[in-house]
């Protein structure tokens, strides 16, 4: 298994620890994000990474280095641009026919090698992790009749359960196709896109670990987990 890694964005919502760090170098524990993420990674079966830098790239690249400390190799791809997250992919050369994509600062005890099996068994262009998410809303809300400007219902912090994507992939390379050249592309608009012209996109359901490093409160739990993070190492 080959994989990619997205990695260039600045970590602006988890101020102030990015202020002089890139977000995937903030340490858990003893370990950067990236790093834990790269150890697991080499543990489940992928020979060879790619990571997509573009902000504290020079950082990134001299901590890391060519992957052989961790058992496999590492490739660099540098934006001069900020692309977003699916556009840096399309600079990678000779990717495979199939390969995973992951953001570079999540935390997980998701079988990446289960993961790449289901999509090349559906045949899917592209397959995206879900997981279940709930959310609360810390305020009463109220169900509005516009017209005759009454409330109809009401619901006291009502907590709303979303499947959201967890930043993992699997993508076939051709799925590359629908994106532009040169240009900034993300996620959300490789969904709009395949959804607009009927392309079947495949989701695996996931109910284990799952953190996205992108708060400071998600941060703060995940060094509460340190014990549970290292046992997947």
């Amino acid at each position: 298994m080959k994989a990619v890694i997205l990695a260039g964005g600045r970590g602006t919502r988890l101020k102030p620890y990015t202020t002089v760090i890139p977000k995937p170098l903030v340490p858990v524990g003893e370990r950067a994000i990236l790093e834990i993420l790269i150890t697991r990674l080499k543990k489940l079966g992928v020979n060879e990474v790619f990571i997509c830098v573009n902000h504290f790239a020079e950082i990134i690249m001299a901590y890391f280095g060519n992957g052989s400390k961790y058992g496999l190799k590492i490739n660099y791809s540098i934006e001069d641009q900020p692309l977003s997250t699916v556009a840096p992919i399309k600079l990678i050369p000779n990717l495979p026919e199939n390969f995973l994509v992951m953001n570079g600062d999540l935390l997980t005890d998701l079988d990446f090698g289960v993961l790449y099996r289901y999509h090349l068994q559906h045949h899917a262009l592209l397959t995206v992790s879900t997981f279940q998410r709930k959310t609360r809303i810390d305020f009463g809300v109220l169900d509005i009749d516009l017209q005759k400007m009454t409330a109809t219902g009401f619901r006291e912090k009502p907590e709303y359960t979303f499947d959201v994507s967890m930043g993992v992939y699997a993508m076939d390379r051709r799925v590359l196709e629908f994106v532009p050249e040169n240009e900034s592309f993300g996620f959300d608009n490789l969904m709009l896109t395949l959804l607009r012209k009927n392309e079947p996109v495949k989701v695996y359901p996931y109910s284990g670990y799952w953190l996205d490093i992108g708060r400071p409160d998600d941060y703060e739990k995940a060094n509460e987990d340190i014990d549970l993070l290292n046992s997947l190492l």
